[in-house]
């Protein structure tokens, strides 16, 4: 099954021609390297560009592994580039070479030159080619397959045969080519403890691997709870007999970050227009790969929507934040100041959009609950619920949008409605 990735090679087709460094980024295995080596390149050969004017390094093969010194690399380029007409250049896991920054700078000083590169290591890209490119790089950030794309892909299949399969086992690409459950569990399981696991080992030189399986485990079973390491060291000392400190943790979640494994959502202040600093919530870049670490243990809909519906958001290049809300209640003491929380609150330029994530909303009672920190904010911003059961779209007397999960993640525009 190829998956078109239309919405990604879109934006790759804006950049195309500007002077500027492509950094298509994003967790392992997620589909960078087939967005850029197969979908985009043949896109360009289709709009006119003679294939000898792709140039493709992939540094994490073997046949090319010698590229990774600059030097090699930039020769091997020069020796391909034979006229004045534009060349592409196309550099996999740019990561594994050190220094590379010299040769980015080099090949920006061309005009004919028009340079890609793809990266999974969100600090090592985001110190060494934001900082050193500042203005001069974009960032094009690959998520798992969303729903939509899914659908697009699978038109046979219905809605909620392709929903519970996503929910369950997530949307990296491979996992979509692999016949039943059995087989997508063990690639899942040996993908996360093989390769990202042991990236972050390696690559940290981390000697206790036991609390870093056990912190994963923690997170995961709690996605979008509030928590911060000094939470969390409290958790691995009185349930897990564990010395762990909130220093470190803090190291492994920063780790886990850095591999596009986990995200961070920190909170939002909605009428004081500041962010709070902890606590905050975690969420995983993909459902199956969160579902695993827990043997499919844990996999209430409530919460994978939740997760669900964060990641999307995201694959939208949408920033994503927990919304706060202080208000003011009566009691039968009086007056007493408490907060009620936001599930998202998302700023897309001058829009800005309040979401409600509720696997249902059964009765009258629930729905208020849900709608009360969306009112709560006294303004005049799209204030959203989301449901898992299948709604059209409407407004309740309040001017609250409420859709169903569906229709949110089948129309990448469902905000706007």
């Amino acid at each position: 099954m190829n998956f078109t990735r239309k919405e990604l090679i879109n934006k790759l087709v804006r950049l195309r021609g500007t002077n500027l460094i492509k950094v298509i980024s994003g967790l392992r295995r997620s589909g960078k390297s087939y967005l850029l080596f197969t979908l985009y390149k043949q896109y360009l050969i289709d709009h006119g560009v003679d294939a000898s004017h792709i140039i493709e390094i992939a540094l994490d093969s073997l046949e090319q592994e010698e590229l990774q010194d600059i030097h090699r690399c930039w020769q091997y380029i020069k020796e391909r580039i034979q006229d004045e007409q534009s060349y592409y250049v196309f550099i996999d896991e740019i990561q594994l070479m050190q220094g590379f920054e010299k040769l980015m700078n080099t090949l920006l000083h061309y005009d004919n030159i028009d340079v890609y590169v793809t990266g999974s290591n969100s600090h090592f890209l985001s110190s060494d080619i934001v900082t050193e490119f500042r203005g001069r790089s974009a960032d094009v950030r690959v998520y798992p397959l969303t729903m939509s794309e899914l659908q697009e892909a699978y038109p046979a299949r219905t809605w909620d045969s392709l929903w519970q399969e996503y929910m369950l086992f997530g949307g990296l690409p491979f996992v979509w080519q692999l016949d039943n459950a059995k087989e997508k569990r063990a690639y899942l399981r040996q993908l996360f403890s093989k390769t990202y696991l042991k990236d972050i080992k390696e690559r940290h030189n981390i000697q206790n691997e036991l609390e870093l399986n056990k912190l994963v485990d923690v997170i995961a079973s709690a996605i979008g709870s509030l928590t911060n390491p000094t939470k969390l060291a409290n958790t691995f000392q009185t349930e897990l007999r564990s010395t762990l400190t909130a220093p470190t943790i803090q190291q492994y979640l920063d780790y886990l970050e850095d591999a596009y494994l986990i995200e961070k959502a920190v909170r939002y202040d909605v009428k004081g227009r500041r962010y709070i600093s902890t606590p905050y919530k975690y969420y995983f870049t993909d459902a199956g790969l969160r579902n695993v670490r827990l043997n499919f243990r844990q996999t209430e809909a409530t919460h994978l929507m939740e997760n669900i519906i964060y990641t999307e958001l995201r694959s939208r290049d949408l920033p994503v934040d927990v919304g706060v809300v202080e208000v003011l209640e009566r009691t039968a003491n009086g007056y007493q100041r408490t907060k009620v929380e936001i599930d998202f609150v998302v700023n897309d330029d001058d829009n800005r959009y309040y979401i409600q994530s509720a696997y249902s909303l059964p009765t009258t009672e629930k729905r208020q609950q849900e709608e009360r920190p969306l009112l709560k904010t006294d303004d005049a911003f799209k204030k959203v619920i989301v449901v898992g059961d299948y709604v059209e779209p409407h407004r309740t007397e309040n001017g609250i949008l409420i859709m169903g999960l569906q229709q949110f993640l089948q129309n990448r525009d469902s905000l706007k409605q």
